[in-house]
């Protein structure tokens, strides 16, 4: 499915090149980890996706036990969820992997710890969270500066006719807003 924020992830992408974790807020059910987990699988050679709102509370407590041994974090996320990741070689270089926070806001140390997962720069990182939530859970963390945040929409008409395959439309859309016939149009058929 289409959404018009993919370029926008394509854009802090290839401008952020690692310098800053993506988060994207929006209200909870309009596609965030939908349009996340695409973009991974299109623009990186291999991802793992992390679900704070239902992963094993296992998962959760490599978070506190291994913020201060990234090596050992990434191994065991690499075993858990059966999937390799692949560092950047030099600092310069476009992420091959990465490492996606779902519902963040279930693990205030995941979202502190971007700060140093940003600095050690093997991977590119994009959380996701609800904003009402996200704004809640915060009060016992430094939030990260490394963080270059979104805000993520429910689909708009345009968005939901691509994904209805109906772009015949498309061109009307600016046309009704600027000719007021149309809208008279509709007051006479009442």
């Amino acid at each position: 499915m289409r959404r018009k924020i993919y370029d926008k992830l394509l854009e802090w992408k290839r401008k952020h090149k690692g310098d800053t974790a993506l988060l994207i807020e929006g209200a909870r059910r309009i596609g965030k980890s939908y349009i996340v987990e695409e973009f991974a699988r299109k623009e990186y050679a291999s991802y793992i996706l992390v679900d704070f709102s239902k992963v094993n509370p296992q998962v959760m407590e490599f978070f506190n036990l291994y913020l201060d041994d990234l090596d050992m974090l990434f191994m065991n996320l690499e075993l858990y969820f059966r999937r390799k990741l692949t560092p950047r070689q030099t600092k310069d270089e476009e992420a091959r992997s990465l490492v996606i926070f779902d519902e963040v806001q279930f693990c205030p140390r995941a979202r502190a710890a971007i700060k140093h997962l940003v600095a050690d720069r093997r991977y590119d990182y994009i959380e996701t969270g609800s904003l009402i939530s996200i704004k809640k859970n915060v009060k016992s963390i430094m939030l990260p500066s490394e963080e270059h945040a979104i805000e993520m929409f429910p689909m708009d008409f345009e968005e939901f006719l691509w994904a209805m395959g109906d772009e015949m439309l498309m061109p009307y859309i600016p046309v009704s807003y600027t000719h007021l016939r149309a809208h008279e149009t509709l007051r006479l058929s009442r």
